[in-house]
């Protein structure tokens, strides 16, 4: 059911924990399914120097947010604000409508996130 980088992102997530220097954070839910994820993003000159997350959810939630640190770190805000719950889906091997939201739940945190550098 799960691909072999969403197993791998659940099992050893990456940029897990809090982020003391953060430029902004956020924490969001998804009501259907009761996951968490608190996003923190460090911002320097445009760029995102680095992201944190924790999150409590089911698998796909949590490989999701690891993925999507992974993504952030060194990209420019505006190309960070482009990325989707889709291309998120994509990248982790087109995920199932049934575990979808745990790309939607990343990419909600992401623009939320992005969002309170305004």
């Amino acid at each position: 059911m799960f691909s072999e980088l969403v197993l791998d992102h659940f099992k050893n997530p990456r940029n897990a924990g809090t982020l003391p220097s953060a430029t902004a954070q956020i924490q969001t839910t998804n009501p259907a399914c009761g996951d968490i994820l608190e996003l923190a993003i460090r911002v320097e000159n445009g760029l995102i120097a680095e992201a944190r997350f924790l999150c409590r959810g089911c698998a796909t939630s949590i490989a999701c947010a690891s993925f999507l640190t992974e993504q952030l770190t060194g990209k420019a805000l505006a190309t960070a604000n482009a990325l989707t719950a889709e291309d998120i889906s994509a990248a982790l091997g087109r995920l199932p409508t049934a575990t979808f939201h745990g790309a939607q739940l990343a990419a909600d945190a992401l623009k939320l996130v992005l969002g309170k550098l305004s």
